[in-house]
């Protein structure tokens, strides 16, 4: 009884002027479009003030705007415009490195000749000439390649030169990316990596030491961080099956033997980069070296 009161009382505030003899009787056409004028009114009022109210108490709204911006930013560098992003996948985007801003070339590794023979005829040709492999499922362009090799024989270095000679957009995704203290905001993150991917696409998600972010699955894992393993292999698997998918996993570690079984299923172009065993000759000193006089040689 006492909310009905409270309820006419404020419709009667509402309606301003209006008497109860006024409410009782059927209200005219003027009548009914002033009354409904007022509420939509009250009703939009009530909801901008509350909205600028918890935008002003909000303590993330700045970084989110920063985020949008910077966001913005990033897609007019690799020439994509009015691209509408979620608020996941703006997160994402701040890993994104421009192509243009690799200065990384194949003429910077030295003494890998005949790996980088490979990874041009296996990965990034098929990459930058889709339409001469669209109808051949054995030189389709791998969906998934792993780096492995002892620490510093130059992993990330051709893995930047890849993505500089492909000409494709390159994310470098780190596991604290997709950390998240809210429960299932992992998760978002993860099918966020690939969407966007997706949008921007051709690309390359590289994940250095892999073997850290998707190592072996065991029973003393978090729920949340088996989740997040599962949504990314289930993800992975979408792109395996979208033949016309210009997206691939570059995975680099140094302990291959900790990546989960799944993972190296996953991926099935593998590259060993080992040591040098011999001693370098000039040629192999010289891209390392480019002030040296050659005068004479």
């Amino acid at each position: 009884m006492g909310s009905s009161l409270g309820a006419r009382n404020t419709l009667e505030i509402l309606l301003g002027e209006l008497s109860k003899d006024f409410l009782t009787r059927p209200l005219t056409r003027n009548e009914a479009c002033l009354v409904l004028l007022r509420v939509a009114v009250f009703g939009a009022s009530t909801y901008f003030g509350i909205k600028w109210v918890s935008d002003a108490l909000d303590p993330a709204q700045k970084q989110r705007m920063q985020l949008k911006k910077r966001a913005e930013d990033l897609m007019k560098q690799i020439g994509i415009e009015k691209l509408k992003l979620t608020e996941h996948e703006m997160n994402i985007v701040a890993h994104l490195v421009v192509p243009r801003d690799i200065k990384v070339t194949w003429n910077d590794v030295a003494g890998l000749d005949e790996l980088v023979s490979e990874l041009r005829d296996a990965v990034i040709l098929p990459l930058q000439q889709t339409r001469l492999f669209e109808h051949s499922k054995l030189c389709q362009p791998p969906k998934g390649v792993l780096l492995y090799g002892p620490p510093g024989c130059g992993k990330t270095l051709l893995a930047k030169a890849m993505a500089q000679a492909s000409n494709c957009r390159f994310i470098n995704l780190q596991a604290p990316t997709l950390m998240d203290k809210w429960y299932g905001e992992s998760q978002k993150l993860t099918a966020a990596v690939f969407s966007l991917a997706i949008k921007i696409q051709p690309c390359i998600i590289f994940i250095d030491e892999i073997d850290a972010f998707l190592r072996n699955r065991s029973r003393t894992d978090h729920e949340a961080t088996a989740m997040m393993k599962a949504e990314f292999m289930s993800l992975w698997d979408g792109l395996q099956t979208a033949s016309d998918c210009q997206v691939m996993v570059l995975g680099a570690t140094n302990r291959p033997q900790d990546v989960d079984p799944a993972i190296l299923r996953r991926m099935p172009t593998a590259f060993h980069i080992a040591l040098p065993v011999s001693r370098p000759d000039f040629s192999s000193h010289k891209p390392c070296s480019p002030s040296i006089h050659t005068v004479g040689w």
